[in-house]
């Protein structure tokens, strides 16, 4: 099926240089680029994302102040001063 791809000038002198020194036309050498990208592009997302690699700590741990996230300025500030009251 064709297909038109606009490409600026450094871009098809590259394609053209490739496509001579591996003998072969310039839209094969665009395919196998789309090939490889491909590629890339699904070993990426096969990759674990970070949520998969910490999910079975999530919820992990049972404790501790139910309030950290809303007072981390409060708290934050009070540590600061108890740290230059013993330096």
């Amino acid at each position: 099926m064709p297909l038109t791809v606009r490409v600026d000038v450094k871009t098809e002198r590259l394609i053209q240089r490739l496509a001579r020194k591996r003998g072969r036309t310039k839209s094969e050498v665009i395919r196998d680029a789309i090939g490889v990208f491909a590629k890339q592009v699904e070993a990426q997302d096969e990759r674990e994302r970070p949520y998969e690699k910490a999910r079975d700590l999530i919820g992990s741990v049972h404790g501790g102040p139910s309030d950290l996230s809303s007072h981390t300025g409060k708290t934050f500030r009070l540590m600061l001063s108890n740290s230059h009251r013993t330096a």
